[in-house]
């Protein structure tokens, strides 16, 4: 969460399994976002980056582990973004959600992370729909493979990072940067008549291929 007073970002992040606040306990979110306006004094930016994922044919996946990601993804998207509403409304702002590429053509292994981050961009168009009016803008943003992050730690290998360079058009792996400088494009007046929109930001890598995730 971030404030334009210039006082800075919060120090508190929300993620689930951690003891304190946690996306899926509606109560505690609401307190904390409480907690944040009471520090900054205001809330004007949210992004909502909280994601759960590994590697599992949907043949062999728990209706727990499928669960679990979507109460992460989805859920707390959700969550987050209704506690922080009546803070947003008092001056206009901005939500950004994570999303993924995932769901745009058939990723194998990934039946639950797609499927809960298809919910996310389904939440963000009727968020931008219903929250437009009161001057709040919604937005997402579908990394691609991010260079040095715990998703591409996690869940790729050398031959699939390997894969990912020679299909991309721009040859090359995202980084932390290209996700930073989207995500100050679509809260900024650049981007005040930018609202419901996705935004792709993988090198147009998904366009070339699905299968990049766990492949053999």
């Amino acid at each position: 969460m971030w404030s334009r007073s210039g006082r800075g970002t919060v120090p508190s992040r929300f993620s689930a399994g951690q003891s304190g606040a946690t996306l899926l306990d509606p109560a505690a979110v609401n307190d904390a976002v409480s907690a944040v306006v009471s520090e900054l004094g205001r809330l004007d930016i949210l992004i909502n980056g909280a994601a759960g994922n590994f590697i599992c044919l949907a043949e062999n996946l728990s209706p727990n582990g499928f669960g679990t990601v979507v109460d992460i993804d989805l859920k707390g998207t959700f969550n987050a973004s209704r506690a922080a509403l009546p803070h947003l409304k008092a001056r206009g702002g901005s939500v950004i959600n994570i999303s993924a590429t995932l769901p745009y053509l058939g990723t194998m292994g990934q039946a639950h992370a797609s499927a809960a981050k298809a919910g996310v961009d389904s939440l963000t168009r009727t968020l931008a729909v219903e929250w437009g009016p009161y001057g709040v803008r919604v937005n997402g943003i579908a990394p691609g493979p991010i260079e040095g992050t715990e998703g591409v730690h996690r869940l790729t290998n050398e031959k699939s990072r390997e894969g990912a360079l020679r299909l991309c058009p721009l040859g090359r792996l995202g980084t932390v940067d290209d996700i930073a400088n989207a995500s100050l494009y679509l809260v900024s007046d650049a981007a005040s008549y930018v609202n419901g929109v996705t935004l792709v930001v993988d090198g147009g890598l998904w366009l070339r291929s699905a299968r990049i995730l766990g492949e053999e």
